[in-house]
């Protein structure tokens, strides 16, 4: 299996590549038993079913780039050396976590790293392509437009006390504090997710991983902003099911800020 998946854009083309790196369940046959069946079977911290509610996208003119893997065998939008996203005391897992958000186990031995060995294979196996996937991309996009923007998709559930005690908001935009987009761009996406029923928060209490702090260079024509979103807004409220009209009243607010910003990006 690919470490990735390739939605290809239809029609014609717009400025923007999607990106959904939680959204992976599998793990890969050489290395499953090593993990608690328990929890391969249905991996927790997965952004649940964030590419079938992108899936609207190709339509669109977008292409769009979904992991296959579990986040829990490699997480793609971790720094590659393990430096911590945050330095607030919320749990971060760890490029190749050995527990889940709130600190339980995924390794039938319960080991407490992933040894340095194993981490450069699956970087080199998983990680790397991925990333590469990207830059293929977003450089294929920029010699047909001055300015391009990744869109990094994610979701959460809507309490998750290791990493603040109430409840997170609806929606959440990063830029990694205005560097990783221009501010316009920027204020067009916070625009178009405010005239709506959710709640938006900009870059509080995430900013955007790695994936958007990397390939956000404005200077250089390259935009990145990372939207996450509670999982009740899309699933049911049990955060396990995808719910088909929470979906398709979401589905016309990200298709709006997505339009809205393929045109601020070509003015």
């Amino acid at each position: 299996m690919n470490a990735f998946t390739i939605h290809p854009a239809e029609g014609e083309e717009l400025p923007i590549l999607v990106s959904v790196p939680h959204c992976g369940t599998s793990f890969p046959d050489d290395i499953k038993d090593q993990y608690k069946s328990s929890r391969t079977e249905e991996p927790d911290d997965t952004d649940w079913f964030v590419d079938k509610l992108y899936g609207f996208v190709p339509s669109m003119g977008i292409t769009m780039i979904s992991a296959n893997y579990s986040r829990w065998v490699i997480d793609l939008n971790r720094d590659p050396d393990s430096k911590p996203l945050y330095t607030d005391g919320r749990i971060i897992t760890a490029l190749c976590p050995t527990t889940d958000f709130l600190g339980n186990p995924l390794y039938n031995d319960e080991r407490k790293d992933v040894a340095a060995d194993e981490v450069a294979r699956r970087l080199d196996l998983y990680y790397r392509p991925y990333h590469r996937q990207l830059d293929e991309h977003l450089t294929r996009l920029q010699a047909k437009f001055k300015k391009v923007l990744l869109w990094d998709c994610h979701s959460i559930r809507q309490v998750v006390p290791t990493i603040q005690s109430d409840a997170l908001p609806d929606l959440i935009l990063g830029d990694a504090d205005g560097r990783a987009a221009y501010a316009a761009l920027t204020q067009t996406a916070l625009q178009s997710l405010r005239s709506t029923i959710y709640q938006v928060n900009h870059n509080h209490p995430f900013k955007g991983g790695t994936i958007t702090r990397h390939f956000g260079t404005p200077a250089s024509g390259r935009n990145a902003l990372q939207l996450e979103m509670t999982k009740v807004h899309y699933m049911d409220d049990t955060e396990l099911r995808y719910d088909l009209q929470r979906a398709t009243a979401m589905q016309k607010v990200l298709k709006r800020t997505l339009e809205n910003l393929a045109i601020q990006l070509q003015q």
